[in-house]
């Protein structure tokens, strides 16, 4: 299987990123990575961008049910080879909105590659290998195919 180098994000959710943002940014003094209104998360580098992340993912006051997940680090090539010897285990990798995948996903705000999994529980699990090169935010999170082709 892949072998973990260390763990990359955690994530906790929130009431409010408008009360969380400050706490986290100013308080804490923790350097913003992106914040995403419409999707109602902040990340947070944990360390030197690229080293480790926290999430914040606001629920408001109610029950909501929410699912959070565990980010493995990884070597770039091992991210790449995850896919199918997670198959070879019989399990499934999933891309960023939770659909089987055959290759990793990349995000372009990072720029980092990560593949997705369910535990036996059910929980959410991922491995990720940030990327060199210059971070391409429009670009979103695609195939790792596509971000190849971007990179040419």
């Amino acid at each position: 299987m892949i072998a973990v180098q260390g763990l990359f994000e955690a994530h906790l959710t929130v009431s409010s990123l408008d009360r969380a943002l400050p706490f986290y940014r100013d308080t804490l003094g923790l350097a913003v990575a992106r914040v995403m209104r419409e999707r109602g998360v902040a990340f947070f580098w944990l360390g030197a961008p690229g080293d480790s992340m926290l999430g914040l993912w606001e629920t408001g006051t109610g029950p909501q049910r929410m699912s959070l997940h565990v980010a493995f680090a990884a070597s770039l090539e091992q991210v790449l080879e995850a896919p199918s010897k997670l198959m070879e285990a019989g399990i499934t990798p999933l891309d960023f909105d939770g659909r089987a995948a055959t290759e990793p996903v990349v995000f372009g705000w990072m720029p980092a590659a990560s593949v997705f999994f369910r535990d036996p529980d059910g929980n959410l699990l991922e491995y990720i290998a940030m990327l060199a090169g210059d971070p391409k935010p429009a670009l979103g999170a695609v195939p790792w195919s596509e971000w190849r082709r971007a990179e040419l």
